[in-house]
């Protein structure tokens, strides 16, 4: 088994669409870069090329490539599962911790769980997703950014 873990974070601008996991969240605000600005889906591919000992988001999908510009962060895991499968790894389960202070992600956290299951090729009960405010404190208990840690397991594939 091997574990890699992951983080991202992007600014929140007014008027901007907020996507986490794969599922738009209602919200004024959202968040801002090259691609789709998915803190977790980009978390988690980060955790998924550490385990695999593949490096990071940004040595696969820079921000300096203009075909990643605008992607939707899903094309981002799909390519990362095909390196991992070619090295002869599988993803067993993963865990993920959003840190927001808004909008409030409870009624939301099933339906990314359930999107984040579906990406990877998991069933549901091994993907669990968090979400933490910062109690007021700090650039994201000012709502002017969001953030995500993603844990993965790696198993080899049989």
């Amino acid at each position: 088994m091997r574990v890699g873990l992951g983080y991202d974070s992007h600014r929140l601008l007014p008027g901007r669409p907020l996507k986490l996991g794969g599922v738009e969240v209602p919200s004024p605000l959202g968040t801002v870069g090259h691609s789709d600005a998915d803190v977790v889906l980009h978390a988690v591919v980060d955790a998924l090329l550490g385990a695999a000992g593949l490096g990071d988001i940004g040595e696969w999908f820079p921000d300096t490539d203009p075909r990643w510009h605008g992607a939707d962060s899903a094309v981002f895991v799909s390519e990362t599962l095909r390196r991992l499968a070619e090295k002869g790894f599988q993803v067993y389960q993963t865990d993920i911790i959003i840190l927001a202070e808004t909008p409030r992600l409870g009624p939301y956290k099933e339906r990314i769980r359930q999107r984040l299951a579906e990406l990877l090729g998991l069933p549901p009960d091994r993907v669990n997703i968090k979400a933490k405010t910062s109690e007021g404190m700090g650039a994201i208990g000012r709502s002017e950014g969001i953030a995500c840690q993603a844990l993965v397991a790696l198993v080899e594939a049989p």
